[in-house]
């Protein structure tokens, strides 16, 4: 190989070193395969090199470091070189509309990998073909890539960012024309595109001249007017936020919403929430948490409990590092803090759209041309709300790449879409920006908060309320961690083929029943026509807890959470096999 290093006795494997070594020019990435490949660390190198990151509709995500598996300068510019290329088939106007970058804070200094470094050699790439590029001078929140996309009429945008994953990882995600997240077959076009362009264009590395360009704008202030400007409209109780006396703590968890989520409160006349000084300011070390995500609940929450308890502020407000999602926390009487599922704020928030808005509007017709829309594995509570209110809800797919496009097209129908959301802590409230925004959304709840105080109502209060008027809705979440895709595999292809019969799914859960099956893996559903799945919906059970508890009356509540332990128990233990299988559970 070149550099007089010795070959790894793996062909493909040196194969894909050699033309690696060849197209890189970053010094430290350079150094550090060579490093692997001189101290014979063939394990190293093959997780660098055995498999390119797979362009999803999520677009990339992985650690940063050298290699083809990882995010890094080369792996930037060749997924960038795909990208373009297939803008350039699919608008004939894009060096006339052009596109947007943005980036988070994240940084790999032994890699030399950055966010915003990666966003730089981006948009060089654009340049040198042409494209004109509105690149953020600044770290953005991850909403302000789409609400530009929608703005300024962009072919396409894109934010870097691994959103609430750990330091080492980054991401590119992309979104299209219409403002929202890619979806099939863009994402296997860009996949194909990439594969295509792996050899870097000639001034795809000269960020210097391109940071330079004409073809370069910066459309921060612009876009930080605009769009506040535009989630005000979603402020309708500006006198009550202006003399509340409630008092909220934020933190931004070492990302980059401290300064928007303040200027989104005053966007409101809300008094400005006390920062978690240790979390303010962005971190790519993210020093005070293990996992910098706020759905993990109150182990990253600690730093703003106890500035809550000094400040004698009852509400905690928590964005994740690129701002798009949002983490509420509420003290209760007892002294202790509750920290709301993301389906418990999906209630709480979509209910306070729905009133705002029904305070602005009347009649019949204006209702049945509203839309609020759910992603398929989060709570039915919005369909509840909407079969009394008489509104429309939908169900999506999981992601805000379904629920943002299938917002645009509702949009473009002339429908109102008000609301939307996922268990994952995401909330549109506002559509203007077709994804997540946590911004957006803390301002509503600040001001959802403030109203609350003025009828002495709590947020946990005001839930339950919403419960006994529209039927009690209660879920529980977590996960397992598992890196070894052959257990992963056969996970899968034993529920898939249970009992040891091919083709065939469970049709008991310990001591519940089965009665529908939706695989979206396989595109099987044994209850639609043909088996066919339209929607990704999880194991439906005869015994469906969300239809069954919206019947039972408050005194009921218990028992069905004694219900719902007992069917989480039996999942985890009869379809998951955490033991035999060695799953890590969901860090405490």
């Amino acid at each position: 190989m070149e550099d007089g290093l010795k070959p790894t006795g793996d062909t493909k494997l040196d194969q894909a070193i050699r033309q690696w070594l060849q197209y890189d020019r970053n010094p430290k990435t350079i150094s550090l395969v060579q490093d692997l490949v001189k101290d014979g660390s063939m394990e190293a190198l093959k997780k660098c090199f055995s498999s390119r990151m797979e362009f999803g509709t999520a677009g990339l995500r992985a650690a940063m470091g050298p290699g083809i598996s990882c995010m890094n300068d080369l792996t930037i510019i060749q997924t960038t070189q795909g990208f373009c290329c297939y803008l350039e088939q699919s608008f004939d106007n894009l060096k006339e509309r052009g596109v947007v970058i943005g980036y988070d804070a994240r940084a790999h200094p032994t890699s030399g990998g950055s966010s915003k470094r990666f966003a730089s050699l981006a948009a060089a790439v654009f340049i040198s073909r042409g494209v004109p590029v509105h690149l953020f001078s600044e770290i953005t929140p991850t909403p302000f890539v789409p609400f530009t996309v929608s703005h300024l009429g962009l072919c396409a945008g894109i934010m870097v960012t691994a959103s609430h994953n750990p330091k080492q990882d980054n991401g590119y995600k992309v979104y299209w024309e219409n403002g929202a997240q890619i979806v099939s077959p863009h994402d296997s076009g860009i996949s194909k595109a990439i594969e295509e362009n792996l050899e870097p264009w000639p001034a795809s590395w000269n960020t210097e001249e391109a940071l330079k360009a004409a073809l370069l704008k910066d459309p921060f202030q612009d876009i930080n007017t605009q769009y506040f400007q535009a989630i005000q409209k979603h402020c309708h109780h500006r006198e009550i936020n202006k003399k509340s006396e409630v008092k909220i703590v934020h933190t931004s968890v070492h990302g980059v919403g401290h300064t928007f989520v303040q200027s989104a409160f005053k966007a409101f006349d809300l008094h400005p929430p006390y920062p978690v000084e240790e979390q303010k300011d962005p971190d790519p070390e993210f020093p005070t948490v293990k996992y910098p995500n706020p759905e993990e609940g109150k182990g990253v929450l600690t730093l703003s409990f106890a500035l809550a308890e000094r400040e004698g502020a009852s509400v905690v407000l928590a964005n994740d590092p690129d701002a798009d999602r949002l983490a509420i926390a509420e003290k209760q009487e007892s002294g202790q803090w509750r920290v709301f599922s993301g389906n418990e704020l999906g209630a709480l928030l979509g209910w306070w759209m729905f009133r705002c808005w029904s305070e602005q509007n009347s009649g019949a017709a204006a209702v049945k041309n509203l839309y609020m829309l759910a992603s398929t594995v989060s709570s039915k509570i919005l369909r509840a709300v909407a079969l009394k209110e008489g509104f429309h809800f939908e169900e999506t797919l999981t992601g805000f790449k379904w629920m943002g496009n299938r917002a645009k097209d509702l949009l473009d129908q002339g429908k109102s879409v008000l609301f939307a959301f996922e268990e994952a802590i995401g909330y549109m409230c506002c559509n203007s920006v077709l994804d997540k925004d946590g911004v957006s959304a803390a301002a509503i709840a600040g001001e959802l908060i403030s109203y609350l105080a003025t009828k002495n109502k709590s947020l946990s209060q005001q839930l339950t309320t919403i419960f006994e008027e529209y039927g009690y809705h209660i879920s529980k979440n977590s996960y397992f961690i598992c890196h070894d895709q052959e257990v992963i595999r056969s996970l899968f292809e034993r529920l898939r083929n249970f009992g040891g019969k091919k083709d065939s799914y469970p049709s008991e859960c310990g001591r519940f029943s089965i009665s529908a099956v939706r695989d979206l893996t396989t595109g099987y559903d044994s209850n639609q026509p043909g088996k066919k799945a339209v929607r990704n919906l999880n194991t439906t059970l005869e015994q469906n807890l969300f239809n069954y508890h919206v019947m039972m009356l408050f005194s009921d509540v218990t028992h069905l959470k004694k219900e719902l332990d007992d069917l989480v128990d039996a999942i985890v233990e009869d379809f998951f096999e955490p033991v035999k299988n060695k799953l890590q559970p969901k860090p405490e």
